[in-house]
């Protein structure tokens, strides 16, 4: 195999596990944010609009959140460039049949990727666009209610369904990439392998759960079956 393109893959490899660990760390800060929403309407009502306020007026947090938009599309763009390069680069080179030791999720990365960015642009235009463009309306307290439109998203059941699904893949996506993103990183020690696997499963389960419980909850408590 060539060797500037196995420097280059590595390198986008490494870029890509950096920006998939610090995708992970952001999605555990926006799981514990979320869980506002699981307190009784008038508490969380208060205490969700006052969390949005903190995030878009602190100096630290928007920075953060400019590299988590970096991240992300760093992240999409070189997932893709070498899924091109391994596509264009698999008929010259023998390989291994990887059906017989991979997990399907691990040999599908790119389209439960493609299923997580447009979950991310319906999620980022119906909350994020229209918290920061939008003009909402303010509650009692004067914040931006984005506590309603939440709410509201969450009353009609196939936007539900499509968000736990959107999850699905994520837990997926998480399964494979957290381990992989920590071998590729040179952090995978074979004295500690197991406690980083267990980890990283434990990891992919809580995050896909407990963001499927909040839409599931809302919608139920707030509309019924």
């Amino acid at each position: 195999m060539n060797i500037s393109f196995l420097k280059r893959t590595l390198s986008r490899k490494n870029l890509m596990a950096i920006t998939g660990l610090f995708l992970c760390f952001f999605l555990v800060i926006h799981f514990l944010g979320n869980l506002q929403l699981l307190l009784p309407a008038d508490q969380a009502a208060d205490s969700f609009n006052h969390y949005s306020k903190l995030l878009s007026g602190n100096i630290f947090i928007k920075a953060v959140s400019y590299i988590l938009y970096l991240s992300i599309i760093a992240h999409a763009i070189d997932a893709l460039v070498i899924t091109i390069k391994n596509k264009k680069s698999a008929g010259k080179y023998a390989f291994d049949n990887r059906k017989k030791v991979s997990k399907w999720y691990s040999r599908n990365m790119g389209i439960l990727g493609t299923v997580l960015l447009i979950f991310l642009v319906i999620h980022f235009k119906d909350f994020w666009y229209v918290y920061k463009f939008g003009g909402l309306p303010l509650d009692e307290h004067g914040n931006k209610d984005l506590y309603t439109i939440v709410i509201n998203a969450f009353s009609s059941w196939w936007y539900v369904a499509l968000y736990v699904f959107s999850m699905l893949a994520l837990g997926y996506h998480l399964l494979h990439g957290f381990k992989s993103a920590v071998r590729t990183l040179g952090l995978y020690h074979p004295r500690y392998a197991r406690y980083v696997e267990v980890f990283g499963v434990a990891y992919s389960y809580a995050i896909t759960i407990g963001f499927s419980v909040i839409p599931i909850f809302v919608h139920l408590t707030h509309f019924g079956l």
